[in-house]
């Protein structure tokens, strides 16, 4: 068992940061790609992951009609996640420790996935929340995207000292939406607000003949849970509390959207060239109490409840549909899209890389995946604190069959190792049985964590005195208070 430990990690290190890029089929077929996210919906809130009472026929279509991962990792929160999507490396590796504070703003020296698709020929959009630096530097427009209609901060309405807030007064009905620089007053609820914009920008984009990137990162069903009074009623009638009832209907009017998205595809008879990934940010948070799918932990936390996502790849006549439980995840996103798309990656983003393109498992479900280890940290630990003294804080490290996880340690780790074949919950701590697992886990994690850190170039920055959202809407239209400014 020790040698077979020591081999596992001598593999482990020798595929460390490569990206593998096949040459599979669907290489440079240069489809339209569409990325749909959803912020706050675990992978349990999904009819077609088994949730008893959520109804979400569209997104089960998705699930029935494309390939879907079971065993696919996210990261703990908001801005993490998307930094490690559109860099295909962890988010710390980015600077992105935690949703505010100066920390979600992801390095300007990162290359990322719109920019790669852009230099490719393909036109780029975002619809909703970016959520990885609202300063001008930071804002989508000068990191890949032609077409920007977002929300400020983490969420609509949302606003903290310094560089993290949206418009002042912002709720999820009338946003205020700022669409390539200028501020617009939308009308309607937040999520039919971007999908309209969505579609409308891809239907000019169509005609055109251009294959476009069209990512819609809704803010929906985050807290606060705003819905739509016919939406939550449909499940304030099965006797849900309220805010489990709102949470519900916001991912019903999603659902809804998704439908009418996937409507428009076949009336423009582009259905066929379009690849539509759907994807959840983090773990549940409010639908937890009604379903995990037989998890621990929720948003927030490196329980698997925490990081495990839907991730559905819907591509009509191309990919058959196939369920895949190859260990997966955000970083994989990245080198995947470039791939198919044709773009040749430069050498940064080659040596930025950590993910590996998924084509050998979308286009063959059994397809050879060597193991690898899989890193968790929630990071969020206090401004200016060192990040070592929390080093082991709600934290993990897993493969394809085991998980390690450190909850309340600091310094020094307070593992437990769960037997993900035999105990997927994770309620059976079995380190004492399996030393050499822990070891080599806990090897790989120090190894990890001793790279991250000099790149974590945000803990220490001071933010603007006043927010940047702010300030361009007062600009637009008048009034604010004298400053925003940080403690």
């Amino acid at each position: 068992m020790r040698q077979r430990g020591i081999v596992w990690i001598v593999c482990m290190l020798a595929f460390a940061g490569l990206s593998g890029l096949s040459e599979g089929g669907i290489a440079g077929k240069r489809p339209n790609i569409i990325l749909l996210l959803t912020d706050d919906q675990g992978y349990g809130d999904v009819s077609a992951n088994g949730n008893p009472i959520l109804k979400t026929p569209n997104i089960d279509r998705l699930h029935a009609e494309g390939v879907r991962f079971t065993d696919f990792m996210v990261s703990p929160t908001c801005a993490p996640t998307r930094s490690a999507l559109f860099s295909g490396r962890h988010e710390f590796k980015n600077g992105v420790t935690h949703t505010i504070l100066e920390r979600e703003r992801m390095s300007l020296r990162t290359v990322t996935l719109a920019q790669v698709l852009k230099s490719a020929g393909y036109r780029t959009g975002i619809f909703g929340k970016w959520h990885l630096g609202d300063e001008p530097d930071y804002q989508p427009g000068r990191r890949g995207f032609d077409e920007v209609f977002i929300h400020g901060g983490g969420g609509i309405g949302q606003s903290y000292p310094g560089s993290c807030g949206d418009a002042p007064g912002n709720t999820y009905f009338d946003p205020a939406i700022l669409h390539n620089g200028t501020f617009e007053k939308t009308r309607g609820y937040c999520t039919d607000v971007f999908y309209n914009q969505a579609i409308r920008w891809m239907d000019t984009i169509r005609k055109d003949g251009q294959p476009f990137f069209a990512y819609i990162p809704t803010n929906a069903p985050h807290s606060p849970y705003h819905a739509r009074p016919e939406d939550q009623a449909i499940y304030q009638k099965q006797g849900l509390p309220p805010e489990t009832a709102s949470f519900f209907g916001m991912i019903h009017n999603i659902d809804e959207n998704i439908g009418r998205l996937l409507a428009k595809l076949t009336a423009w008879g582009i259905e066929r060239d379009t690849l539509v990934i759907f994807m959840n940010d983090n773990g549940g948070t409010a639908g937890v109490r009604v379903f995990n799918a037989g998890m621990r932990g929720s948003k927030g936390s490196a329980w698997l409840g925490g990081i495990r996502s839907s991730a559905f790849w819907r591509w009509p006549g191309t990919l058959k549909p196939a369920t895949v439980g190859t260990l997966a995840g955000h970083i994989d996103v990245f080198p995947t899209l470039a791939e198919i798309a044709g773009a040749e990656l430069p050498l940064e983003a080659k040596r930025q890389i950590e993910g590996r393109s998924l084509t050998p498992l979308l286009e063959n479900p059994e397809a050879a995946w060597q193991d690898r280890p899989w890193f968790t940290h929630v990071g969020r630990w206090p401004k200016l604190a060192d990040p070592s003294d929390f080093k082991f804080r709600m934290a993990s490290v897993r493969n394809q069959g085991w998980a390690m996880i450190s909850e309340k340690g600091g310094r020094h780790p307070k593992w437990h190792l769960f037997d993900l074949s035999k105990d997927p919950g994770q309620r059976n701590n079995v380190i004492q049985q399996h030393p050499e697992v822990a070891r080599a886990l806990g090897t790989a994690f120090d190894q990890w964590w001793d790279a991250c850190l000099p790149r974590m170039e945000n803990e220490k920055v001071r933010g603007p005195e006043k927010n940047p959202f702010a300030i361009l809407y007062w600009k637009q239209f008048g009034g604010g208070p004298e400053s925003l400014k940080n403690p």
